[in-house]
C-alpha cells in the first residue's frame, strides 16, 4: 500500500481528534496494525501533535494500559506514549521489577538489547483484548528515539519498562505481542487472572507444558 501523503495524514489525524474521546483502539485484524509505520518527520505541527499525544494519553487511561501506539488509533506514524503508576505488590515488583514510569512520548523509537539476559511474564495488548500470553523479551535495553520536541532519547531500560518499549516499539514495525508469544501459554484473561497470576508464570509453565528461558 502507498504511504499516505501528508495531507492526507493530517485530514485523518484531524477527523480523529474531532471526534469523540478516547480514540477507538484497533483490533487485531486491521492491517494498520501490520504495517510498518512511517517515521514521524513534523508532518503534524507542534499544536496538533500535542493535542494527539493529549488524546492517546487519555486513551491509554481509558483502556486502561501503560502504552499506547499510534497505530492502535489508526495512525501509522511511529509514535507511542507510556505511563505505569507500577501499583503491584511489592512481590510482583520484585520479581518483575516493575516500577513506575511517568508519563512519556517517544517518535521514532528503536531498540537494541543489552546483554543476553531474557524475561518471560504474561503480557496483554489492548488491541487483542481478552487474551494474554507468555513473552520472552529483553531484560534490559537501549532504546533511541525523540520526544515531542524533538529531543534525542538515548536511555537504558530493565525490567517491567523495558518489556513496555518492547512491547510499544513492536507496534510500530508491524509485529503484535501474539507473534513472540509462546502460545501453549495463550490464556483467556479470566484464567490468566485467576490461575496465572503469581508473579512470575513458572506454574502456567509446568501445567501448560511450554519453557521458561533459563534465568
Amino acid at each position: 500500500m502507498q504511504a499516505m501523503t501528508r495531507t492526507e495524514l493530517t485530514d485523518l489525524v484531524d477527523s480523529l481528534l474531532d471526534g469523540p474521546s478516547p480514540l477507538p483502539i484497533v483490533r487485531a485484524g486491521d492491517p494498520v496494525l501490520r504495517r510498518p509505520a512511517v517515521p514521524y518527520e513534523g508532518q503534524l505541527g507542534d499544536a496538533r501533535l500535542a493535542r494527539l499525544v493529549r488524546v492517546m494519553r487519555e486513551t491509554m487511561h481509558a483502556a486502561p494500559g501503560v502504552g499506547l501506539a499510534a497505530p492502535q488509533v489508526g495512525i501509522p506514524l511511529r509514535l507511542t506514549v507510556v505511563e505505569d503508576s507500577a501499583e503491584v505488590s511489592d512481590e510482583v515488583r520484585a520479581a518483575r521489577g516493575r516500577v513506575p514510569q511517568p508519563f512519556r512520548v517517544l517518535l521514532n523509537p528503536s531498540y537494541e538489547p543489552i546483554g543476553a539476559g531474557r524475561a518471560a511474564f504474561f503480557e496483554g495488548c489492548l488491541s487483542v483484548p481478552g487474551w494474554q500470553a507468555v513473552v520472552a523479551r529483553h531484560a534490559r535495553v537501549r532504546l533511541r528515539g525523540q520526544d515531542e520536541r524533538g529531543r534525542e532519547l538515548d536511555e537504558e531500560f530493565s525490567g517491567w519498562p523495558a518489556r513496555i518499549v518492547q512491547h510499544e516499539t513492536d507496534h510500530l514495525g508491524g509485529t503484535l505481542y501474539l507473534d513472540l508469544a509462546e502460545m501453549r501459554s495463550l490464556s483467556s484473561t479470566e484464567h490468566a487472572v485467576a490461575r496465572w497470576s503469581g508473579p512470575t508464570p513458572a506454574l502456567a509453565a509446568a501445567e501448560l507444558g511450554f519453557p521458561l528461558p533459563a534465568s
